[in-house]
């Protein structure tokens, strides 16, 4: 059934988390909740307000598992440090990427949670995804969104950005997430508008051959 409904942060988006709590585990005991969308599009916010409706619900933010080497390249580290310990029931220990230093840091505890965020460009692409209980995409066109991440990052991160849209670009026309999408989730002035997702029509398994976004660091 189509549905929307608007959320004005902190406390209406737990009908929200009410909804992602009584999903059935997707990933050994954990209910894994992809937040993905454009650079720039607001995810990281919006991760921390709705891990806060869970109830604190831990949040992995990509930035952590990719790293200048490895912009997108990351599917096998994070299968290996995260997803494969959390299916076990485990505590999974993942190495985070320290970008100023341009290395990974000590090895960091992600214990099962009844529901994790994976919040970063790429939280729903193909190798994740039988992983997840639910997608969630920003719904912001790549042109907004990376003009709020420039401006947000500063004349300093200039050519980092410039190597970063033409990743993104690439990795949404090989591997695109919106498509498959269970829910769209609109920044508005205040809070957000929660819309149906594609997903219902595109079956898991089926290939897309359009990139991502409404129209033809995170």
């Amino acid at each position: 059934m189509s549905h929307s409904y608007r959320l004005a942060p902190p406390t209406a988006l737990s009908g929200l988390a009410r909804r992602l709590r009584a999903l059935p585990p997707s990933c050994g005991p954990v209910r894994l909740i992809g937040v993905d969308g454009h650079a720039g599009s607001g995810k990281t916010t919006f991760a921390g307000q709705l891990a806060n409706a869970l109830g604190g619900a831990p949040v992995l933010h990509l930035d952590d598992i990719a790293s200048h080497d490895e912009l997108f390249a990351w599917t096998d580290r994070l299968l290996d440090q995260v997803i494969e310990p959390l299916g076990r029931g485990e505590t999974a220990h993942y190495a985070p990427y320290d970008w100023r230093a341009r290395h990974f840091g000590p090895p960091r505890p992600l214990p099962p949670a009844p529901v994790i965020l994976v919040e970063g460009v790429g939280a729903g692409r193909r190798a994740l995804r039988p992983h997840l209980a639910h997608l969630l995409w920003l719904e912001l066109p790549h042109e907004d969104a990376w003009a709020r991440g420039q401006l947000r990052d500063g004349e300093e991160q200039r050519e980092f950005w410039a190597g970063w849209v033409t990743a993104e670009r690439r990795h949404f026309a090989e591997d695109p997430s919106r498509p498959f999408a269970d829910l769209l989730v609109h920044p508005l002035h205040t809070g957000y508008e929660v819309l149906s997702g594609p997903a219902g029509s595109t079956g898991p398994d089926q290939d897309v051959t359009h990139g991502d976004g409404p129209s033809a660091m995170c």
